[in-house]
């Protein structure tokens, strides 16, 4: 039993040691990409949502 604490122990004090090597960016980074994202995935959804819409039409005269 004191072997699984103190391992656990030693990896807790592992993790905040590593926690503080990570460099974390900054708020205006953070928001800027977030906003990069949201765009990209409204703009795909709208292609993707076109190019269906498209394709539908296209198999409606096929028929």
């Amino acid at each position: 039993m004191n072997n699984t604490v103190d391992a656990i122990k030693t990896y807790f004090k592992g993790v905040k040691t590593e926690w503080g090597k990570v460099s974390w960016p900054e708020r205006r980074q953070v928001i800027f990409e977030t906003f990069s994202v949201i765009v990209i995935v409204f703009v795909f959804t709208v292609a993707i949502y076109l190019m269906d819409l498209l394709f539908k039409g296209l198999l409606s005269l096929i028929k």
